[in-house]
C-alpha cells in the first residue's frame, strides 16, 4: 500500500528488520546486564562500554520497551526476563526512605552522588512498571507505579515547585493515557483532562503559534520564555494528546493537534541540512542559548541566533510517529513528506549501518557531523518509534482500515488504531 511518496508495506518491512535483526541484538549483546540486571547506556558506536554506571531514566525506559515487546509484539519470555530483572533492580536500589528516587547507580546498585529527585527518571519508572504488571501480571507494580504517579502530581501542583515545563503534562498524560487503556480510574480521567488542557489551552502561544516549553507555576508565560519553543517535545507531546484524542474519540482535539504538528514542523525543519532544529526563539537572531548537557553523555552544544541547530535523533523518532499517525487517518501529503523526510535523515545521516556500526548518531552539530567513538546509547526512542509504528502498520488490513482482530502470541499483534 503506499500513500503519496511513502510505501508502507515497505516501511513495515524495514522497521521490522530494524527492530528485530539490529536494535534487539545489539541491546541483547552489549547495553543488558545479565549479571545484575538492568541497562547500561554508556555504549561506543561499536557497543563497548564505556562505562558501566546506570542512570535511572535508562532504567525505566528499558522495563517499558522490553514489557511492551512482550505485550504487543511478540510474546517471548525471554523480553519478559529482561524486564522483571530490570524491575528488580529499579525496586531493589531506586526508592529512598523520603520518597525520591535515585537517579545514578553502579552496576551492582549501590547510589552514586547526592540524590536530587529527578522527576523524570520517576517518571519513566511508573511508565515502565504500568507495562510490565499486564505482562507479568504483576497487581503490586501497577500499584506502585500509580503511587509513583500519585506522588509526582502532588509534587508538581505544590507551589513551590516553581515554572513547570510542557515535558512533565507531556508525562502525566502519556502515562495516564496508557493505563486508562486497560482500566478507567476516575484520578488518572483527571490527570489525562489536566494535562491536555494544559499542553492545548496554556503552553500554545497563539502570538508566535507554537508551544512554549516553561512557563510559570500559574501557566503565566515568563519574561524571556514566551518566543521559545523546544520543537521536537512539543511535537512529541501532541502525538500523545492525539493518542489520548484518539481513545476519547475526541476528533476536533485530533484534528487541531494534526494542525500543530504541521506548524511546528514548518517552523523547525532544517531543509539545507535535514533534521529538525531543537529551540526556536522567534524573532531573535542574537540570542546566545545556553550550553545543551544531554543527560547520560558527555555531549554538550552551544549555539547563537534564533535557531539552536543541535541535531538529535529522539525529535526525529517523534516527527515519523507524528506524521505517521496523520498520514494513516487523513493521507494528507505534508504529512507524507515529512515523515519521508524523517525516514530519510535517520536512515542517511543518524543511522551508522553505512560505517558498519549497529548503532545511531545521538547528537550532533547542524550537519550532523560524525564524531567518533560514540559515549551513549539510546533504549527509548527509537525502539519505541518502531513499535508504535509497527502496531499502527500492523492494524491495517488489505485495504487500509484499521482491523480489530488479533493475532497469535508469536506474531505482531493487529490491533485497533485506539492502541498506544
Amino acid at each position: 500500500m503506499r500513500l503519496h511518496n511513502v510505501n508502507l508495506d515497505a516501511l513495515r518491512g524495514r522497521w521490522r528488520s530494524e527492530l528485530s535483526d539490529r536494535l534487539l541484538p545489539f541491546w541483547e549483546d552489549c547495553g543488558i546486564d545479565r549479571e545484575h540486571g538492568g541497562f547500561f547506556h554508556r555504549l561506543s558506536y561499536d557497543g563497548s562500554l564505556v562505562g558501566t554506571q546506570k542512570f535511572s531514566w535508562f532504567q525505566g525506559r528499558g522495563l517499558w520497551v522490553w514489557s511492551f515487546l512482550y505485550n504487543h509484539l511478540r510474546r517471548d519470555p525471554r523480553y519478559l526476563e529482561v524486564a522483571r530483572r530490570t524491575k528488580e533492580f529499579l525496586l531493589a536500589h531506586a526508592p529512598q526512605p523520603d520518597g525520591s528516587w535515585a537517579e545514578y547507580f553502579t552496576r551492582e546498585g549501590h547510589v552514586l552522588g547526592p540524590v536530587r529527585g529527578d522527576l523524570y527518571g520517576m517518571y519513566f519508572a511508573a511508565e515502565g512498571l504500568q507495562e510490565y504488571a499486564w505482562a507479568a501480571g504483576d497487581e503490586q507494580a501497577l500499584e506502585t507505579a500509580l503511587a509513583l504517579l500519585r506522588r509526582l502530581w502532588r509534587r508538581i501542583h505544590d507551589p513551590a515547585f516553581g515554572p513547570r515545563p510542557q515535558a512533565l503534562w507531556m508525562m502525566n498524560l502519556r502515562i495516564a493515557t496508557q493505563m486508562l487503556r486497560r482500566r478507567p480510574q476516575p484520578e488518572l480521567e483527571q490527570m489525562a483532562d489536566e494535562a491536555v488542557h494544559a499542553v492545548i489551552e496554556r503552553h500554545y502561544n497563539p502570538e508566535i503559534g507554537l508551544n512554549n516549553e516553561l512557563l510559570a507555576f500559574d501557566f503565566s508565560r515568563l519574561p524571556g520564555e514566551e518566543t521559545k519553543c523546544q520543537l521536537g517535545h512539543s511535537i512529541e507531546t501532541l502525538w500523545m494528546v492525539m493518542d489520548e484524542a484518539e481513545r476519547r474519540a475526541d476528533e476536533r482535539l485530533w484534528q487541531l493537534c494534526a494542525e500543530r504538528v504541521r506548524r511546528h514542523l514548518e517552523v523547525g525543519w532544517d531543509h539545507i541540512y535535514g533534521g529538525l532544529a531543537y529551540w526556536v526563539n522567534v524573532d531573535q537572531g542574537g540570542y546566545a542559548w545556553p550550553e545543551e548537557k544531554l543527560p547520560g553523555t558527555d555531549f554538550s552544544f552551544r549555539a547563537v541566533g534564533e535557531y539552536n541547530y543541535l541535531k538529535a535523533l529522539w525529535p526525529l523518532n517523534e516527527v515519523v510517529l507524528a506524521t505517521l499517525m496523520i498520514l494513516l487517518r487523513t493521507g494528507a501529503g505534508w504529512a507524507a513528506r515529512y515523515l519521508h523526510l524523517a525516514e530519510q535523515t535517520i536512515q542517511e545521516k543518524f543511522s551508522l549501518a553505512r560505517l558498519g556500526y549497529p548503532t545511531y548518531i545521538l547528537f550532533a552539530d547542524r550537519r550532523i557531523r560524525f564524531q567518533p567513538p560514540g559515549d551513549r546509547q539510546d533504549n527509548y526512542h527509537l525502539p519505541r518509534q518502531l513499535m508504535l509504528g509497527l502496531v499502527r502498520l500492523e492494524g491495517l488490513a488489505a485495504d487500509g482500515v484499521p482491523s480489530a482482530s488479533c493475532s497469535s502470541a508469536q506474531a505482531p499483534a493487529r490491533v485497533t488504531t485506539n492502541s498506544p
